[in-house]
């Protein structure tokens, strides 16, 4: 199993994605924390965590696999990847709830694309990881239930197990081709991080404040109108989820984001369900995530 496991190691080393190594039979890291860092080798400037310890040197990948049989995790954010990992649902879930890969098909559907042709790996449990190129220039951090129920992401200060590694419910194994495709625009307009906000004069300003808000509502709404047919719910979504803030600050009331928000999105052909559902997951996404203003010390 150690030599089947080193060269899964050296295969992701090969594809240019940094690898590092996970406990055997699991898919927890391997390597030591900072509480018993020796302070040498790779660690002798200071501890360094998994994230920049994962290499694609092959003589560092033989040497550490040559002293046990670990999994192999492969750094998305150093590798230049973004992995879209579609789940399972839980054991105590309803036997008639979708899973990853139905609930991101049908966001698919939604935004007129196809599911993505890309190198695509089986989990253990049975979900699926479909791997992107990430675009250059733009950070993309990791996401849970961001595009839809039970898909997640993996980016900066994530990883995967990659294809080769062993547990004790299964293997994770290869199931498509070689190609890993760019990042469709369509999904990076989702994932992308919304755009920080103007600062305000200042937080005591409110009359300033607000019309600074209804400013940012009216532009999302053009954003929104001006959507074309593939870019209709991504659009909306990001939208939402910029006005979110405004929500949590007190600037703008929710229902009236809400109300104008899918009154745009109806008016470019969206069905009226599909917006509420859209506007519903953004904005509690925003609103959980900005409860402190920017510019509040």
């Amino acid at each position: 199993m150690s030599a089947h496991l080193l060269n899964a190691a050296l295969a992701a080393a090969a594809r240019g994605w940094r690898v590092f190594p996970l406990r055997p039979g699991t898919k927890r890291p391997a390597l030591h924390g900072e509480a018993t860092c020796p302070r040498t080798g790779p660690c002798a400037g200071g501890h360094l965590k998994w994230e920049q310890r994962a290499t694609t040197d092959p003589d560092r990948i033989r040497a550490t696999w040559a002293t046990g049989a670990f999994n192999v995790g492969i750094a998305t954010g150093p590798s230049g990847l973004l992995v879209v990992d579609l789940d399972m649902p839980k054991d105590n879930s309803n036997g008639d709830a979708p899973d990853g890969a139905a609930t991101f098909g049908a966001l698919c559907e939604r935004t007129g694309h196809a599911v993505p042709d890309t190198y695509r790996t089986r989990t253990a449990s049975g979900g699926h990881h479909l791997y992107f190129t990430a675009p250059s220039g733009v950070r993309l951090a990791n996401t849970a239930g961001t595009i839809a129920p039970l898909v997640d992401t993996r980016a900066w200060g994530g990883y995967v197990v990659a294809a080769g590694s062993i547990t004790p419910t299964g293997p994770y194994e290869a199931i498509s081709g070689p190609v890993t495709a760019s990042l469709p625009s369509w999904l990076l307009s989702i994932l992308k991080p919304a755009p920080k906000p103007v600062q305000a004069p200042s937080v005591h300003v409110t009359t300033q404040s607000h019309r600074y808000a209804d400013t940012a509502l009216a532009n999302e709404v053009r954003n929104v109108s001006g959507a074309q047919l593939g870019q209709r719910e991504a659009r909306l979504f990001r939208a939402a989820r910029a006005m979110g803030r405004f929500i949590a600050w007190g600037d703008l009331p929710r229902h009236e984001v809400e109300q104008a928000l899918q009154e745009a999105g109806e008016a470019v052909g969206l069905p009226p369900s599909q917006c509420r559902a859209t506007l519903r997951s953004a904005l509690n996404w925003s609103i959980a995530h900005n409860q402190r203003r920017r510019d509040a010390a």
